[in-house]
Formats: C-alpha cells, structure tokens, sequence
C-alpha cells in the first residue's frame, strides 16, 4: 500500500500533479491538501477510474494531521506566484514560510515519509525543510529531496533537435548543480548514448535549459509559469521514488540532497563546497540510497559552468537556513 500526499493540491502544479497521481496504479490512496478548493479539486479527482482511493482536506478540522497521517510520499508544490509590486525577496519569505510550516506538520504526523520538495526557491527550501527537520530531531537525509527533474527534461528535450531521437526521454543526460538560473549545470559530454553537440549551438542550449522557466513565462504572457512541465516532472520523479521503495534496483535520478547525510556525499560536498547539491542517485527502500560523483568526468567548459553554481547555490543555502533560525518579521 502506497499512500500518496500533495499539499498544495489546488494550485497549478498541484491539480495536475494530482491527477497523475490518481492516474497512477503505484498509489494506493491519494490524499490532498490546500488553504482552499481541496474540496473540489478532491470530487472532480474522485471520478476517474483509477485504483487510487481519494480524500482531500483543508486546514480546518485538523486537514493538515488528517492528510500525512500515513503518508510514504509527500509532494510540497505549495506557493504563491510573485504578484505586481511583489519583490522577489517577499515572494520568498511567503513561500518560505509556507514550506517551513507544511515541514512542521510532516515532521509531527509522517515523518518517515519520502519528502519530494518542488516549491521554488528549491535550492533554499530544501535546505529550510531540513533544518524544521533537524528542530523536530526527525531528519532523515535519505528521505528528502529537492525535485530537480524539470532540468533534466528539458535537457532531454531540448537535446532531441539535434539527437533526432523519437523518444526524448531515452537518452539520458545527467543534470547537476542546483534548480535556478546559472546554477543548473547539464552535463550533455555524458550523455547516454553519446550525443555531438555542434559547438555553435552548445551555449544556446545551455542557456536554454538553464532559463527554461523564463521561455514559458513569456509565452503565457506574464499570466503563469512551468506549471503543467513542473507536474510531469514531479510526478515522474515520485515514481522513481516509488518504484525504488518497493524494490526495484538501477533506478538513478538526479536530485537536490543534503550530500553529508548519503553514501559518497561527503566528497561531493568536500569537492564543491556546498552540503546542498542535485546530482545523480541512486534510489531504494531507504531513499537516497548513494551519491554518484561524476564531477571528476566533466569537460572544461562544464567545469566553468559549475564555479558560477557554487557561488549561486552558496547564498541560496545560507538564506534557507538562516530563515529557520531567524525568520523575519511577518509581512
């Protein structure tokens, strides 16, 4: 039995993800969660065929409690979208707090479960999940993980122009580093099976994987973001995660972990400079199961890509973890 939670359920990652959830024969009982519309995003749910048994909750009546009582995997797409006159720095102290509370509660009512973080800014509430985690004397490092699957799509797509592959998704095409901007690193010189990138367009696809978000920004005119590609990823990694629980072996995804807490991360944080770091892993019962150290394979070119990450991914760490133990007054 496989007991599913997304909290965050009625937003525009989350109705998607939910429904492929639902769609999905490894989830047993789905049980979702928001501020507002669970109830109606649960009917609508509740009418597909599926073997998911169905129940959707608000914060009243103890929803949160009710929701991650039992859960083996919890998804956070929870947040606000930036809103005019909003500046950055306040989109992530709402967001941040968000995550932080939602942690609270899975550390109080399932914290052995599988914690898939895909509220943004990754790179600084996955750090803010842990540290909630360590108050609660309830962290794991195996078991939480900061989604950074969409990088790893879009590289898998984007590459297909070139490639000619009729399936994406089969050439495998680690991305590393963060979940922002310059601290996404594709490693596209490991591509399996090899790919030739001709040299003029290298950076273009680069940056394209990198500024992805921005590309999807501007085609829904400034009225959304990744949501719908954010879901499939999401959904694609909690499969993974799944799957690796219930004993399938050679399941490797790259994702955003607390490299000190895993087998082989502490070279990998020693190497980088950072605890906090997405890189391929192996995947199993216990979650996180290995670190893989591919940085010694990287070209040159991909070397200089992963000094501006250690840069970015420094302060973004630092401000995840600072706004645990020194939250800012409330807006």
């Amino acid at each position: 039995m496989v007991k599913a939670v997304v909290l965050g359920a009625s937003g525009g990652i989350g109705q998607p993800l939910s429904l492929l959830l639902k769609a999905s024969p490894l989830v047993d009982e789905l049980s979702l969660y928001d501020v507002v519309n669970t109830p109606g995003v649960t009917a609508d749910l509740s009418h597909i065929s599926s073997i998911a048994k169905i129940t959707g909750y608000l914060p009243a009546d103890d929803g949160l409690k009710k929701a991650l009582t039992g859960a083996d995997v919890v998804l956070i797409p929870a947040g606000i979208p930036r809103k005019p006159g909003m500046t950055r720095d306040d989109l992530f102290k709402i967001n941040a707090g968000i995550v932080r509370d939602l942690v609270k509660g899975i550390g109080e009512y399932s914290p052995e479960a599988f914690i898939l973080v895909i509220s943004n800014p990754v790179n600084s509430t996955v750090p803010i999940a842990a540290e909630v985690m360590k108050q609660a004397g309830k962290f794991d490092p195996k078991r939480l993980f900061g989604v950074t699957t969409l990088d790893v799509v879009r590289a898998e797509t984007f590459v297909q122009d070139i490639t000619g592959e009729k399936d994406p998704s089969k050439t495998v095409i680690p991305v590393i580093g963060g979940h922002s901007g310059e601290t996404i690193v594709p490693l596209f010189s490991l591509a399996k099976p090899a790919v030739k990138i001709p040299a003029e367009k290298l950076a273009p696809l680069i940056k394209r994987v990198q500024f992805g978000g921005d590309e999807v920004v501007e085609a829904k005119g400034g009225a959304g973001s990744a949501t719908l590609s954010m879901a499939y990823a999401g959904f694609r990694f909690a499969e993974k995660v799944i799957k690796a629980a219930k004993g399938e072996k050679g399941i490797v995804e790259p994702t955003f972990i607390y490299l000190p807490g895993v087998t082989g991360g502490d070279a990998i944080a020693k190497e980088t400079g950072v605890d906090y770091f997405s890189v391929p892993v192996e995947l199993g019962p216990s979650g996180a199961e290995k670190a893989n150290n591919i940085l010694p394979q990287v070209n040159d070119d991909e070397k200089n890509l992963l000094e501006a990450c250690k840069t970015g991914l420094k302060g973004s760490i630092e401000k995840g973890v600072e706004f645990v133990h020194n939250p800012p007054p409330k807006l």
